[in-house]
Order: structure tokens, then C-alpha cells, then sequence
């Protein structure tokens, strides 16, 4: 191999930025799903104390993964990591939310601990929410790197910066993607396929709002594209599979598309050969 290019690789291995490996981060996360859904575990607490030894064992875990990248962090490790603990109450009130929203939508689905532990939209939905926490602590990359290790696992792209109220229910879920800016409200739920995108990848417009806005009660079905950041869908509305949206419809709206059918006369087609 060339000099100039055996030189070029090691500037970049000395240099490079140094961030925890992704092995270390999901354990860390898988750590904080056992806590918190029990239904995930083998080894149950059995006293108060043994659940608050398990919290800061996620505390200490979460303090040594920042410390590697502790150069780039808005403070210090061990106060990101209390800060991003007293968020768990409201993480598992989320979750347990879009567990019932799951348990309540699928007809197929048979108790809340096969939604948790089977379900892949509500494995997805987890893992966004932690990474949620950690993406409003400023924190670079590390919530990249946890939804990132949930889309590899179940298909299911959530950019950690999107802003999603509890009650989401994610059926089937392959190849769905929710951008950065995009919201969504309470009991909203969304099939496989769907994408909440922008309508320009333009850079200069990485910090302007670039996905729509969902409220409330909004059901859309499989392959939909919703885009733009102007585009606002109406709570209690109903999207139907494969449409293309760029601009807002009121509530109570549904939107569709419409199929083309030709029945061809058999009679016309004998006189036409």
C-alpha cells in the first residue's frame, strides 16, 4: 500500500473522535427496560431496596458511558446522569401508556406483557423514549446511537428529536420513519410503511421545523407519506394507505386513495383481436 495512505489511517485512527461502543449503550438501555417492565426479566426484585440498587446501577452505567466523550458533553457525566434518572417516572408512565394503546388497538394482541415483550413497535417506541430524554440533555450522538441500534432491530426508524405524546400505537411497523421535528399527539396510531418526513433535505434547513404535526386520535394506515413542516393533521383523522400529503387537513377529516378499476367487456376485447 501506498505511504501517503497508511499515514492518512492512522491520522484518523489518533485523531478521530472517541465515542462508547454501541454494544455498551444498548445493554444500558436494555438495563433500564428490565427495571422498568419487569415482564423483560428473569431476576425480579423482591424489596424496595433492591430496585433502588438497580436505578443506580443505571446511574453509575449511564455516568461511565458519558465519560467517554466527556469533552463534548454541555457538563459534567455524573450531573447529566442524575438529571436524565429523575426522568424515568415519566418515561414509564409514557410507556406503559403505549402499552394499553397497543394492548387496546391490535384484536390480535392477548395481554400487556406479550406487547412488551413481543412487540416490536413498543421496543422501538422504548428505546425513542430514552433516547428522547438524553437528546433534551444536549447530549451529541449518544441518542442517535440508541434509536439507531432500535431501527436495526425492528425496522422502525424514530429520529431521537421528534416529539411524541404517550398512547402511540406502532402496528406491525417495518419501514416506518418519523423525523427529527416532527409531533405527534396522544392515542395516535400509525402502520407499517409510513413516513412523517420533510419536503427538502436542504441543510440550510436543519434548524427550522421540517415534519408535519399529527394530533390527536389520528390513525394512518400502511405506506401514507405525510410531509412538511407546515403540514398539520387534524385530530380524529384517518389516513388512508399510500396516500401523499404536503398540506394541513382539518380534524375529522378522512383522506384516501382512490383505486381505478376498469372491468374490460369480453364481448370488446373478441373485437378487438
Amino acid at each position: 500500500m501506498k505511504e501517503d495512505f497508511i499515514k492518512q489511517l492512522l491520522e484518523k485512527h489518533t485523531h478521530s473522535e472517541r465515542y462508547p461502543p454501541t454494544s455498551s449503550i444498548s445493554r444500558w438501555v436494555t438495563k433500564i427496560l428490565l427495571v422498568l417492565f419487569p415482564e423483560q426479566s428473569k431476576k425480579q426484585c423482591k424489596t424496595e431496596e433492591d430496585v433502588e440498587f438497580k436505578i443506580s446501577t443505571i446511574e453509575h452505567d449511564l455516568t461511565a458511558i458519558l465519560s467517554e466523550m466527556s469533552d463534548r458533553l454541555p457538563s459534567d457525566a455524573a450531573s447529566i446522569s442524575k438529571n436524565f434518572i429523575t426522568t424515568l417516572p415519566a418515561i414509564h408512565c409514557d410507556l406503559a401508556e403505549d402499552a394499553i394503546a397497543i394492548m387496546q388497538g391490535d384484536p390480535a394482541a392477548k395481554s400487556e406483557y406479550e406487547v412488551i415483550r413481543a412487540y416490536p413497535g413498543f421496543y422501538a417506541i422504548a428505546f425513542y423514549r430514552i433516547a428522547h430524554e438524553l437528546y433534551k440533555l444536549d447530549i451529541p450522538l449518544l441518542p442517535r446511537f440508541i434509536t439507531e441500534y432500535a431501527h436495526s432491530k425492528t425496522g422502525i426508524d424514530i429520529n431521537p428529536g421528534a416529539k411524541i405524546s404517550a398512547g402511540l400505537f406502532i402496528d406491525h411497523g417495518t419501514g416506518i420513519v418519523i423525523g427529527e421535528t416532527a409531533e405527534i399527539g396522544k392515542n395516535v396510531k400509525i402502520y407499517q410503511g409510513v413516513t412523517l418526513g420533510a419536503l427538502s433535505v436542504s441543510k440550510d434547513l436543519a434548524s427550522t421545523k421540517r415534519h408535519p404535526t399529527i394530533e390527536d386520535n389520528v390513525v394512518i394506515y400502511a405506506n401514507a407519506c405525510i410531509l412538511g413542516g407546515e403540514t398539520i393533521i387534524g385530530h380524529n383523522s384517518t389516513i388512508g394507505g399510500n396516500v401523499w400529503l404536503t398540506k394541513s387537513i382539518p380534524p375529522y377529516t378522512t383522506v384516501y386513495h382512490k383505486a381505478q378499476i376498469d372491468v374490460q367487456n369480453r364481448e370488446n376485447i373478441k373485437k378487438t383481436v
